[in-house]
């Protein structure tokens, strides 16, 4: 497998990567040199100056995984690569520290005004008046965003004695307890807060979070800082704000565009500017890249990456657990598309006894990508949901006591307005999954190989001449299963075989007296 390196990454990452793949370091390709280049790539590894657009997923016809080595990915059209089923993975823990300390060097710097002290001075001048800062002691500290990083700064500041508000719309107040805070409103951090730190991903509900109207509500004399993403604070709103006295300064390290040549921000010395050093630390650099290098090598072994942006997150532990109920579910999922009719609109699945009480996201996941794959859809772990709700099938999941005599069972119904279909599964002994019913026929079937699956009536002479005319045409029986709902009425008999049937030796089973319908069916 190949990957593409498109951004400068520490030469531990690329090392890394090396031990599996084969790797090509090309930096500073324009957006039509990547479009003409990505199609020969299984992976890319980035950071925030490669934007990855729907154009460039559209040409990407091998790619499996886009890894960005930081944490924004703004940068990339996360819902078409959805779509295309190639994973998203970013790098959330690897530059905390490094963006932290940056946003705490950037506040100090502000209160103390060192910057323009610093310019000051080596320009010949001693003007200590001119220069004289205020202390973050006993002030108010307001965050905004209080995930990894956000934290990291509130246990920091807590230290230098400022009283901490936060807002986290997905922050508990138990959590905001543990760390010593308060969580507080939006408005309620910009009327108390003497400095305001932003720490949100850059969404439409995030851009221009804080605008003209929320400097308008602040504290006279307020200082921010952002070393998040460009655009959250409005850039020429905050530049008014401070040319006009209500904002005593800004700390900026991130633009809405990148170099911000013409950026009004520049032009105002009561704002502090950096090239988006956030991340610029040689400990964050290794840390990140190394990150990133493993989750892409994880997708090219197969496995589920942990911090996939466009897929559920699944511990490795519960990964381990339910890998045998996804194994199962795939095939049930498959088995269920190839014995029902056209024109599904709903796919059902109950989970009942020891697997009801586990995380179930990876199983349902699976059989949803068993069922599109057996309809001809290109489904995989990541783009399996969206592709279901493309086709119109409304997909519900429930729980149950009801275990049908197993320690376990799992119920795949397929239903539409010409009728429905159900396969039931359960796992047992050493991990072996079978599908043990079939609407309401018991019945023992293995998951895997190809298989003839019939209905026919339940009386002596019908079996043996069906495997007459399968030996007719040298088709090897490696197994064979048999059930019945009642006696005299229909069954079904499964017919494990080594090799796919054609349709002219199925209309022979079919004619066998007795047999009511036959299909080959491939798990």
């Amino acid at each position: 497998m190949k990957v593409l390196v498109s951004d400068p990454l520490s030469e531990e990452g690329v090392r890394k990567l090396e031990t599996e793949m084969e790797v090509d370091v090309i930096t500073n390709l324009s957006p039509e040199e990547l479009v003409e280049r990505i199609k020969d790539y299984d992976a890319l590894a980035i950071r925030s100056g490669t934007k990855v657009t729907a154009e460039v997923i559209a040409a990407a016809d091998k790619l499996k995984v886009i890894g960005r080595a930081g944490v924004g990915v703004d940068n990339v059209d996360i819902d078409a690569a959805t779509k295309k089923g190639i994973i998203v993975v970013n790098t959330p823990g690897g530059n905390t520290i490094s963006a932290a300390e940056h946003t705490i060097a950037m506040m100090l710097s502000l209160a103390r005004n060192i910057p323009l002290a610093n310019a000051s001075l080596k320009a010949g001048e001693w003007n200590r008046k001119k220069y004289t800062g205020v202390e973050v002691y006993n002030k108010t500290l307001g965050i905004v965003g209080l995930g990894r990083i956000g934290a990291e700064i509130a246990s920091r500041m807590k230290a230098f004695g400022m009283r901490i508000l936060a807002y986290d719309p997905f922050v508990t107040a138990e959590r905001a307890a543990d760390l010593g805070i308060r969580l507080a409103t939006l408005d309620e951090i910009f009327r108390e807060s003497d400095f305001i730190t932003v720490h949100t991903p850059l969404t439409k509900e995030t851009r221009n979070l804080i605008d003209e109207d929320q400097f308008k509500i602040m504290k006279p004399g307020v200082r921010l800082i952002n070393c998040a993403r460009g655009g959250i604070i409005n850039e020429e709103a905050l530049a008014k704000a401070v040319a006009e006295g209500r904002v005593a300064g800004a700390a900026i390290d991130v633009f809405t565009k990148e170099p911000p040549a013409g950026n009004p921000l520049l032009d105002q010395a009561g704002v502090i500017v950096t090239p988006h050093l956030g991340a610029s630390t040689a400990e964050a650099q290794v840390n990140v890249a190394v990150a990133v290098a493993e989750q892409i090598l994880a997708v090219a072994r197969g496995e589920l990456p942990p911090n996939a942006l466009n897929m559920p997150a699944i511990s490795s532990e519960t990964l381990a657990a339910m890998r045998p109920f996804m194994d199962l579910v795939e095939k049930m999922g498959r088995l269920a598309a190839q014995l029902g009719e056209d024109g599904y609109d709903r796919l059902e699945i109950v989970y009942g006894g020891t697997v009801a009480e586990k995380d179930t996201k990876p199983v349902t996941i699976s059989a949803v990508k068993g069922f599109l794959d057996s309809l001809g859809h290109s489904a995989n772990f990541v783009n399996s949901l969206v592709k279901l709700r493309e086709c119109g099938i409304a997909l519900t999941e429930s729980k149950t006591d009801s275990t049908n005599g197993y320690s376990n069972i799992v119920t795949l119904t397929l239903s539409g307005p010409k009728g429905s279909v159900s396969v039931y599964g359960t796992v047992y002994g050493k991990n072996e999954g079978r599908i043990v019913q079939i609407n309401e026929y018991r019945v023992y079937v293995p998951t895997e190989g190809y298989m003839i699956m019939a209905i026919h009536e339940d009386r002596p002479n019908i079996i043996g001449p069906c495997c007459v005319v399968l030996g007719e045409d040298s088709i090897n029986i490696g197994g064979m299963h048999v059930g019945r709902k009642a006696s005299g009425g229909e069954q079904i008999m499964v017919l494990n075989v080594d090799h796919p049937v054609s349709e002219e030796t199925l209309g022979r089973l079919t004619s066998v007296s007795g047999v009511i319908k036959a299909k080959m069916i491939k798990l």
